[in-house]
């Protein structure tokens, strides 16, 4: 059983994780052509699967979107929050669970972050086709690529540069 302080630790990191996943949109959307396109809420959550584990990964990620909506009014719930809350619940969980699952060596935080943004965005374009198809609405191949890979490059990159450097640098300080 986990430690009662390891646990409130936990709990903290990942409050403060959620705070920055809903602060950092404001910042990156200054910038008007790439802002958006740089995933803010993404790295938060990535890095709460890292160091909180898959069950406060998947919590964070998928309240994040949600919360954000009902205190900012973005993103639009339907479709895009509700599919953000999967994708980003998947991103939390499946970098968690394999992070503790692999060895902790720089190679096995790239295989879980990039299975994690795969995985997530996989989760993103079913969810985007169910919520399409309950709206009798088209989401197809190309809006699906556009949507989760295209448009997303710039952030992409910056997780998987940021990303693996601050997991690697920070647990080295624990």
């Amino acid at each position: 059983m986990m430690s009662s302080k390891k646990s409130i630790n936990r709990m903290v990191l990942s409050a403060m994780l959620l705070a920055l996943a809903l602060v950092l949109p404001f910042i990156t959307g200054q910038m008007q052509q790439t802002g958006n396109m740089l995933c803010p809420m993404h790295i938060p959550v990535l890095i709460c699967g890292f160091f909180c584990g898959p069950w406060y990964g998947m919590a964070v990620g998928f309240i994040a979107p949600l919360l954000r909506f009902l205190l900012f009014g973005m993103p639009p719930v339907i479709p895009i929050g509700i599919a953000m809350s999967f994708e980003l619940a998947t991103y939390g969980f499946v970098s968690g669970f394999l992070y503790k699952l692999l060895p902790k060596k720089k190679p096995y935080v790239y295989v879980s972050l990039i299975s994690a943004m795969l995985l997530g965005r996989i989760v993103w374009g079913v969810v985007r086709v169910i919520l399409y198809g309950l709206g009798k609405s088209e989401f197809g191949w190309k809006a699906f690529v556009s949507g989760a890979f295209l448009n997303a490059v710039p952030g992409i990159i910056l997780q998987i540069v940021l990303i693996p450097i601050l997991v690697m640098a920070l647990k080295k300080e624990q």
